[in-house]
């Protein structure tokens, strides 16, 4: 209870001071309203002549309201005035006074005011003063013209008539065409023109004042001034002097709120300037404007703060003058406490509060019922006591309507206030049996507004009819409305609310519903993605069941429905997808799940970042720089799309070198947005800036607007000069030109100077426009000082380096001498010789070249032309090794130096390779014969190597028996085959053949397989036939680890025995898989029979049948004369004959041909000799035969085709096109000669075709 009391105390404690106001839902009884007025006229009408005048009195009130009127404080009766029409409608006291001519108005001006009454009180209107405005026009007068000497100052008059509304003013002349206004001429406030020097310009007849009455939308105009100016030859300079205001000081009053307005103009010669100071403070800023030229100060909205001295300060050369302003800041009063009508019960205690504030103090009267209170008599009950009108123990007579009043020189407030005193029956006006529906955790409002006088208590209570407010958790509102906090489930119930007063007890229930809250269990992460990439936000939310659920997406607090972009987001089960990401789709997004009751909702923020955007804007400064060839380039920032920007790149472009074509000028940090550009001279210089961030670089800026560098002397030569021939007796002088931005001037040229290395005499000169100069008639090799330095129409670049050049070489003269021929191995030599004299070389020594080829074996010599193998090492090298050769061997060597122009006189000598190991032998089949036996045939090694001694054959079984490998020699090296017996009829064997020479064993080819008992049966597996007209083909897979072995296929022709058609059987092998039979008869049925004979029995192995297509068996013809034998004989004489003449045409033909003793050797063939391959001089070594590549397939690559002696027209640049040979840190060649060398092998006697009767692919030794 103590509860309940502590929340219950301060609403009956505050009951008397609550504001009533009876509401419409009241409807206990008809209850009065005291009258209040609702609309009036404002406090000023100008009004002018044969205007209307409508003034405005509203006011409502129960019972209706009754209106009359005062004017200069006597009661005015409308209806009794004579064109004063009354508005006959219910809540008005307005009336109309018709203008029907020009002096009506003065009859009724003055102030009026409203008074509406009722039983309960009078209310008062604000006074309303009526003022009149008479013909606006100009009083008659002479206006004489106005004599001025050229440089004094005059004032034009305006003086217009006076008027209750504002006016504008303006100067025009006849033209109606404005004076102009300047720091010279200037109109004031008071509409006067003003000249601080008049001009002979100013000479004029027709300067006119205008003055525009904004009420009535007239203008009139003043007469016509003359102004005539004297022009004089000297203008007197004086001081300015103020024309306005005159005096040194003057004291304004500015109204708080109001503008003040503060006005200097001054005269002299040369016109002064004019300057504000405030002495006391600075000027406010933000509410100082000046205008006409700075005479004017406007400063807005004034309050207590600007009091104080302004000054105005007129200047020119010569001197200066001055006036004060003290500005006193008032104002018109204001409301502090305005006094509010109120509702009160009997007993209770008033009280209306007027307190109002304004400079100077404001007056402050009460008025009751209109009537001031110093008019009542001495027993009322009120008083007043600090500004505050007080009643106590009101009853209902003391129901009235006040009127608190308040004035100073600056203005009046008026407020009406009533005190109504009433006697009202509680009731509840909020609905009974309401249900509330809220969420848990909430707080829920259950609402019970009540009305009555005196104000009722309020008490909510629980179904048992106990207060609920024991729960901290409830707490009451002072307008009846019980609020919940925390909502509980068990909150759910019903709530009753009893509103009692001294006459009555009321009560109502509300039912309140808690529901479940609603929660987003999985939200929205904040991301930072790529532009064009997509992003998925997720949203998964829970709800009360009951209650109609919804999950919406918000961007930046919109609905994505909202804008409209289909194609971008897609959204479905909680999820939403934003594809092709762009800058424009970053922000917050927002997953809303809403029920009626409750919204929640997550977010994300959504960054996209990319390379940066453009930079907008650039600028060029300082472009006195540009003698100096320097600019400044300024720009704005980029936009960096969310990553920092790193740096500008700065590039340029010149749109008549090199348009379209952009040139980096260097970058700066991405916190800087101007740079001082270092430029070159004579370049037509656009620039662009493009930002780049950690993405990449973004868009450039649009290009700047085009400077020009002046010209200049070039600042650099060309670089890489070099001297070179490419004839005995001359030298090309070559460079690299300048770029055209290093020319500095439109054109450029070289001056190209030399002379011989070592002497001191005059240079040789000339100046070119191309980059190379060539010197005729030199001596051969011949070192040259060279420079080269540019040239333009503004003088020479620096000094130039001196470089030095050779003129061209000839071939070397020196024949390199052997040293020695060390032999390695049975396939590698080390070749040593002894240096060339350099002076011999005539020219760079490049290297030395070595030819070397194969002559043929040691058992016999090749006839045939051989390919050339070629090996080139550097000039500081006097060895090498070759390798890769064939053993057992003859070779022949050619050693030969060379430089940039060729070949030297060749070295000649031969060696010859010791034997070496055999290759592999060529093939090694295995063939089953029995159950214990198998069948070995081989061919010979392709690469002998030496003479052959014989074979050695190893076998091991394989398995887990522990056997030893078995090895023993075949002495006879042309041995083909060999059979083994009493092998295991169940073991798997590998096989292993290698051939021997005397250097010992080579490479080993091994096999693996069994005997017939270790495959098991052969298997024919998927045997089928096909067969043509006369033909059949029969095939079969073999079965897999299945030996090879021998068998018979038979064709038996089935039906007409009496034909003679059986076809000899066939001995096939079993790896074959297939097999073709010819001859066969047309439309046949054929038995097909695979047989294996043994020593006790044929054995079938499997068979199929096949009918051959036609239409039957061809029966022949009987024997004709075709078939004789003389005729036979006959035809075979005339073919032999015809033979004969065609050999006897060929060799007539052929006859005195011209062939060299050479081309025919080469069509002899020895009985080894082996296609060669057709190699390029570029390669270290080629393989003379096919017959032992394979061998030796890992050999030096060689030179190939012949090197001309010395005195050939050919040179090494024929065969690769360059001398800049190149070798390996251990000195090894690695650059590659070739070219026309290479065509011409390729078509001429030394080139392998295919294999012939003249040209065989190989032979066995």
């Amino acid at each position: 209870m103590a509860v309940a009391l502590r929340y219950l105390w301060p609403l009956l404690l505050c009951s008397p001071c609550l504001l009533i106001q009876i509401p419409d839902e009241y409807e206990g009884q008809h209850v009065m309203e005291p009258p209040v007025i609702t609309e009036q006229s404002p406090r000023r009408l100008v009004v002018f002549p044969t205007d209307d005048i409508s003034l405005k009195c509203e006011a409502s009130g129960k019972p209706e309201v009754q209106f009359r009127w005062t004017r200069d404080g006597i009661h005015f009766k409308p209806n009794e005035e004579l064109d004063v029409t009354v508005k006959q409608a219910p809540h008005s006291g307005s009336f109309t006074i018709t203008g029907n001519n020009t002096n009506f108005a003065q009859r009724f001006q003055g102030t009026y005011r409203c008074f509406a009454s009722n039983d309960l009180g009078t209310a008062m209107s604000h006074e309303i003063q009526i003022m009149a405005e008479g013909a606006l026009k100009w009083p008659k007068e002479t206006v004489k013209p106005v004599e001025v000497e050229e440089g004094e100052s005059v004032i034009l008059p305006c003086h217009p008539p006076p008027s209750a509304e504002p006016l504008r003013i303006y100067w025009m002349n006849s033209k109606i065409l404005h004076i102009k206004q300047d720091e010279r001429v200037t109109m004031g406030q008071n509409g006067n023109l003003y000249f601080a020097n008049v001009l002979t310009s100013d000479n004029h007849s027709d300067y006119i004042c205008n003055a525009h009455f904004l009420g009535t939308r007239t203008i009139i105009q003043k007469e016509p001034i003359d102004l005539r100016v004297k022009a004089t030859n000297s203008m007197i300079d004086r001081k300015p002097r103020l024309l306005f205001p005159t005096n040194a000081s003057s004291h304004l009053v500015a109204l708080q709120g109001q503008p003040l307005v503060l006005e200097c103009i001054a005269e002299g010669f040369p016109t002064p300037t004019i300057k504000w100071l405030r002495p006391s403070g600075p000027m406010p800023a933000d509410r100082v404007t000046y205008q006409n030229h700075n005479k004017t100060l406007h400063l807005l909205n004034v309050g207590e703060e600007d009091d104080g001295e302004y000054r105005c300060l007129a200047e020119n050369s010569l001197g200066s003058d001055r006036h004060a302003y003290y500005v006193t800041v008032e104002a018109a009063p204001y409301w502090l406490h305005k006094p509010q009508s109120r509702l009160y019960g009997p007993g209770e205690t008033a009280r209306l509060d007027c307190q109002v504030q304004g400079r100077p103090e404001p007056e402050v009267s009460w008025r009751i019922n209109g009537i001031p209170v110093e008019e009542l008599a001495k027993d009322q009950k009120y008083r007043i006591q600090h500004g505050a009108l007080i009643l106590s123990n009101v009853q209902p007579s003391d129901t009235m309507v006040t009127q608190c009043e308040a004035r100073n020189r600056h203005g009046l407030l008026l407020a009406n206030a009533y005190i109504y005193v009433v006697q009202l029956p509680a009731k509840i006006l909020t609905p009974d049996n309401e249900t509330y529906l809220a969420i848990e955790g909430s707080t829920a409002y259950l609402l019970c507004k009540v009305f009555g006088a005196p104000v009722p208590s309020v008490q909510w209570l629980d179904k048992e009819g106990k207060t609920v407010l024991q729960d901290e958790r409830f707490f009451p509102y002072t307008n009846g409305t019980l609020g919940i906090r925390d909502l509980q489930a068990n909150d759910t119930g019903h709530y009753f609310c009893q509103a009692a007063n001294d006459q009555n007890n009321v009560t109502i229930v509300a039912n309140l519903q808690v529901k479940d809250a609603t929660r987003i269990t999985q939200g929205p992460q904040s991301t930072i993605k790529k532009k064009g990439s997509r992003v998925t936000f997720t949203c998964q939310a829970t709800f009360d069941p009951s209650l109609q659920q919804s999950i919406t997406w918000r961007r930046d607090g919109r609905s994505l429905q909202e804008l409209g972009d289909s194609d971008k987001y897609f959204i479905e089960d909680g999820h939403l997808v934003i594809h092709s990401l762009d800058y424009s789709d970053q922000g917050n997004y927002s997953c809303v799940a809403s029920t009626k009751l409750d919204v929640v909702e997550s977010r994300a923020e959504l960054q996209v970042v990319g390379s940066p955007g453009p930079v907008p804007q650039l600028e060029l400064s300082d472009r006195h720089l540009l003698k100096q060839s320097q600019v400044r380039l300024s720009w704005s920032p980029a936009d960096d799309h969310n990553a920092p920007i790193e740096k500008y790149d700065i590039e340029f472009e010149d749109k008549e070198m090199a348009p379209e074509k952009w040139y980096s000028l260097g970058k700066v940090p991405g916190n800087q947005t101007s740079t001082t550009l270092k430029l070159s001279p004579y370049v037509h210089y656009t620039f662009r800036v493009t930002a780049i961030n950690k993405y990449g670089p973004g868009e450039p800026s649009p290009a700047s607007e085009t400077v020009v560098t002046p010209e200049a002397a070039p600042e650099k030569n060309p670089m890489d000069v070099k001297g070179e021939g490419n004839q005995t007796n001359n030298m090309i002088i070559t460079w690299k030109p300048l770029r055209w931005m290093d020319w500095n001037a439109p054109q450029v040229q070289y001056r190209v100077q030399w002379r011989p290395q070592g002497t001191r005499g005059a240079w040789q000169e000339q100046i070119v426009s191309d980059p190379f100069l060539v010197v005729s008639n030199t001596s051969t090799f011949v070192p040259y000082e060279i420079k080269v330095q540019a040239i333009n129409s503004q003088g020479k670049g620096p000094e130039p380096q001196v470089t030095i050049g050779y003129s061209g070489e000839d071939y070397p003269q020196a024949k390199p001498k052997l040293e020695d021929i060390k032999i390695l191995n049975a396939s590698a030599v080390l070749v040593k010789w002894w240096p060339v004299d350099p002076a011999q070389v005539k020219g760079h020594l490049r290297g030395y070249n070595l030819t070397y080829w194969w002559q043929g074996s040691q058992r016999r010599h090749s006839k045939r032309h051989i390919h050339k193998s070629h090996v080139v090492v550097p000039a500081n090298t006097t060895s090498t090794v070759l390798d890769g050769l064939r053993p057992y061997s003859s070779y022949h060597l050619e050693l030969q130096a060379f430089n940039s122009r060729g070949l030297g006189p060749a070295s000649e000598t031969t060696f010859s390779t010791p034997e070496g190991v055999p290759g592999p032998p060529e093939a090694l089949h295995l063939e089953c014969q029995s159950d214990t036996s198998l069948l070995l045939h081989w061919q010979p090694p392709f690469s002998h190597n030496g003479v052959l001694t014989g074979y050695m054959l190893s076998f091991l079984p394989l398995g887990d028996g522990g056997e030893e490998q078995l090895s023993f020699n075949l002495s006879d090296p042309e041995l083909r085959a060999y059979n083994l017996t009493n092998l295991s009829p169940h073991l798997q064997y590998r096989f292993q053949l290698q051939a021997t020479t005397k250097q010992g064993p080579g490479e080993a080819i091994t096999r693996e397989g069994g005997t017939m008992a270790l495959t098991g049966t052969p298997d024919f597996v998927g045997l089928s036939a096909i067969a043509g007209e006369n033909y059949s083909v029969v095939s079969w897979v073999p079965k897999e680890g299945q030996c090879n072995f021998g068998f018979q296929i038979v064709f038996k022709p089935q039906g007409d025995e009496k034909m003679d058609a059986s076809i000899p059987p066939q001995y096939v092998n079993y790896n074959q898989r297939s097999y073709t039979q010819w001859d066969l008869q047309p439309g046949t049925d054929y038995e097909i029979q695979l047989l294996k004979e043994t020593p006790k029995e044929t054995v079938l192995l499997g068979q199929t049948s096949v009918k051959t297509n036609g239409t039957g068996r061809i029966r022949l013809p009987p024997p004709g004369f075709a078939t004789e034998g003389w005729f036979i004989g006959f035809v075979s004489a005339i073919i032999l004959l015809l033979l004969i003449l065609l050999i006897l045409c060929f060799i007539k033909r052929s006859k005195g041909g011209k062939y060299s003793v050479k081309d025919k050797e080469d069509t002899q063939v020895d009985s080894e000799a082996r296609p060669m391959k057709d190699e390029t001089f570029g390669e270290y070594r080629s393989l003379e035969s096919d017959n032992e590549e394979k061998a030796f397939d890992s050999s030096q690559p060689s030179l190939n085709g012949d090197i001309k002696p010395l005195g050939s027209d050919d040179s090494l640049a024929d065969y690769g096109g360059s001398v800049d040979v190149q070798f390996n840190e251990d000195g090894s060649f690695i650059g590659q000669y070739s070219g026309k060398k290479e065509k011409e092998a390729a078509g001429g006697n030394d080139s392998s075709g295919a294999a012939s009767p003249i040209n065989p692919t190989g032979t066995l030794e």
